[in-house]
């Protein structure tokens, strides 16, 4: 598919049939993620990915509304960042007010990436910021230098959704000429 179709197909899905996904299919969306850039090449985003027995114990980690949304997905991806790395100096300072953003900053850029790739490969995700970190970080082992960024439930969808309203490219942007 055409990175511009990527673009204008990708949708955020809250219904999912019953069917799994290719192994090889949630593969080549991390592959997809890890060739985004990152600070300093720190490449600090990690990937947790759930299928089959876990997936009901992870699912009670968000709130009712999107157990609800993500009910028939086969696959919930949780990233996190280590941290402390991205936006850091070798010594352990931050280069910038930012700190740990980058880190954020970084894992977005990778998530678009597996996003886009999902999309590229007929499947429908929903990314999820409520959730509960610490029942995740129990549940999946997740060591205390990560920090639990998102749920990403992965499938193919079960309906079609037309692209909500954007705003235009005047609205956001500045242009500064000399």
């Amino acid at each position: 598919m055409e990175l511009q179709k990527a673009i204008e197909m990708r949708r955020s899905i809250r219904n999912y049939q019953k069917r799994d996904v290719e192994p090889e299919k949630i593969e080549a969306m991390i592959q997809a993620a890890i060739l985004a850039p990152s600070w300093k090449n720190s490449q600090v985003t990690r990937y947790y990915v759930v299928r089959n027995k876990m997936l009901e114990e992870i699912k009670s980690a968000l709130p009712e509304f999107n157990q609800k949304n993500i009910e028939d997905a086969p696959v919930l991806i949780v990233p996190t960042i280590v941290l402390n790395r991205s936006g850091f100096e070798r010594s352990g300072e931050p280069n910038n007010e930012l700190g740990n953003g980058w880190g954020y900053y970084d894992c977005g850029l990778q998530n678009m990436n597996l996003l886009l790739k999902a999309t590229d490969l007929g499947l429908s995700t929903l990314v999820m910021g409520i959730r509960d970190a610490e029942k995740l970080r129990e549940i999946l082992h997740i060591p205390d230098t990560e920090s639990v960024v998102s749920v990403i439930s992965v499938g193919y969808g079960d309906v079609e959704v037309s692209m909500p309203k954007r705003k235009k490219v005047e609205e956001i942007t500045h242009y500064f000429e000399m």
